[in-house]
């Protein structure tokens, strides 16, 4: 039996030199929308930013990677435009993909651990940005950034990276 491989593409929505398909084969495509969050290492602490839009709270930097755009690129424009500083990406740490981790939308997040340089001003999505320590962290942290924070700082303290069943 010949599997059927090809698709026709309707109702395409160009974006930024790129396309959205939106219905393939006149089926609507229902697929997570995927993000980076960046924990950037700066002046003794790592940078939070205090978000402008709902939901609201603290959250570590990050935001929707662009059509055409990789990874790294998404993880250094969205740490420059929320945060003013140039970051140099170290690693990849770990990916989040909870269903409910967003609650406006199913996302699944890569997370990069960076070093920051320059100023810190919030910009863009960000009131504005500070540095925090395991220590002294905010009460009201958006998203599951919490989780995130306490992965990074028990994998800086132990080495111990997160678990895929956690």
């Amino acid at each position: 039996m010949a599997v059927d491989d090809t698709f026709e593409f309707h109702d395409c929505i160009r974006y930024h030199g790129g396309v959205y398909f939106v219905n393939m084969n006149r089926r609507e495509l229902k697929t997570p929308l995927v993000t980076v969050d960046i924990i950037i290492r700066y002046k003794g602490g790592i940078v939070l930013i205090e978000r402008k839009n709902e939901p609201a709270g603290w959250a570590l930097p990050g935001g929707f990677v662009d059509v055409g755009e990789s990874l790294e690129e998404a993880a250094v424009r969205e740490a420059r435009e929320e945060t003013s500083l140039e970051v140099t990406l170290i690693e990849q740490f770990h990916a989040y993909s909870r269903p409910d981790r967003d609650p406006r939308f199913h996302t699944v997040t890569m997370v990069f651990i960076a070093a920051g340089a320059g100023e810190l001003k919030g910009r863009d999505d960000a009131r504005r940005a500070d540095i925090l320590t395991a220590e002294h962290l905010p009460d009201k942290i958006a998203f599951d950034h919490r989780r995130i924070i306490n992965d990074y700082f028990r994998y800086v303290s132990t080495g111990i990276r997160p678990r895929l069943s956690e």
